[in-house]
């Protein structure tokens, strides 16, 4: 990129280091980190997201966490809206943005900018819900790959609240998402991107269980009973849908062991980490660091300096 960007994003698959980094570098140059992570705009939900802690926060100013109630629903527009802003908040202070985080889809929208899509329609999600509920959502992944397979073929069969949000635009317009996604509007933004790929996909599998298990320990399923038991939650909302909340509600119900449970919630992990090395690799811009590496850390650092001006 030439010239000096509004932002820089650090992305990469859960578990790779992105946060240690970005606390790394913030502690020695100008940066205040900003979140692109779609389950800690969640208050409550805290050891599930490793979200950063008290102390963390503390050293370095960190935004777009702890936003609004799991019962409420965030979008990739409300994302795109907060980070802007918070982009020249941080601006305003001489500081670089460093936004860091792993939710592609939020990235993506900052990066290419938004689609004009159709809000969400109440009635119709229902009835889709419904619908996958009881012929299950594979059927309807099925059925959105006759509509629109390029959509489809980049999710997952069971991923319940893409292919919904896939079926309901193409009920609404008429046109499939991934035409209109391609008619986005370019981002108000000027971004430079470092993509985190690992090069070694069994330690990554090793980090992503070593967290789970952490997370285990400090009170994980603690922190999900406590969802669970307010009454005004269920496991199919956004905020609950999230990897390793959604296998715990399953758990807490009585529907699976333990054990059970953890292999679960560590194969929904790695397959979104699948998933989100997928995009970065789609990211043709970006410089590829190795977190992994033990120079990726100087190298990014030097590439920040130069970014800053």
């Amino acid at each position: 990129m030439d010239g000096v960007p509004d932002a820089v994003l650090l992305l990469g698959p859960t578990a790779c280091g992105k946060s240690a980094l970005a606390l790394a570098l913030a502690r020695a140059l100008p940066i205040e980190i900003v979140s692109i992570d779609s389950a800690q705009v969640y208050r409550g939900m805290d050891i599930g997201t490793a979200k950063p802690s008290a102390a963390e926060r503390a050293a370095v100013p960190h935004h777009l966490l702890d936003l609004i109630d799991p019962a409420e629903a965030y979008s990739a527009a409300q994302f795109v809206r907060d980070a802007t802003a918070a982009v020249a908040q941080v601006r305003s202070r001489g500081r670089l943005p460093l936004l860091v985080g792993g939710t592609m889809l939020y990235a993506h929208a900052l990066r290419a900018g938004l689609s004009d899509l159709p809000p969400a329609d109440p009635q119709l999600r229902a009835r889709l819900a419904a619908r996958g509920a009881l012929a299950g959502w594979p059927a309807l992944h099925a059925e959105l790959a006759r509509v629109d397979p390029a959509t489809a073929e980049r999710l997952p069969a069971t991923d319940s609240q893409r292919i919904q949000r896939a079926l309901e635009v193409f009920e609404l317009t008429g046109t499939p998402l991934s035409q209109l996604q391609g008619r986005a509007q370019p981002s108000p933004l000027r971004l430079a991107t470092i993509a985190l790929l690992p090069s070694d996909r069994r330690t990554l599998a090793a980090r992503i269980a070593a967290r789970f298990d952490a997370m285990l320990a400090a009170g994980f399923l603690d922190e999900v009973r406590a969802l669970t038991a307010r009454g005004d939650l269920s496991p199919e909302l956004p905020s609950q849908r999230s990897v390793g909340y959604r296998q715990a509600w399953a758990h807490l119900s009585g529907a699976t062991g333990f054990e059970e449970f953890r292999a679960a919630a560590l194969q929904a992990t790695r397959q979104l980490a699948k998933r989100q090395m997928t995009w970065l690799r789609s990211m043709h811009d970006a410089t590829v660091l190795d977190p992994f590496d033990a120079a990726a850390p100087a190298t990014a650092a030097r590439l920040l300096e130069r970014l800053s001006g």
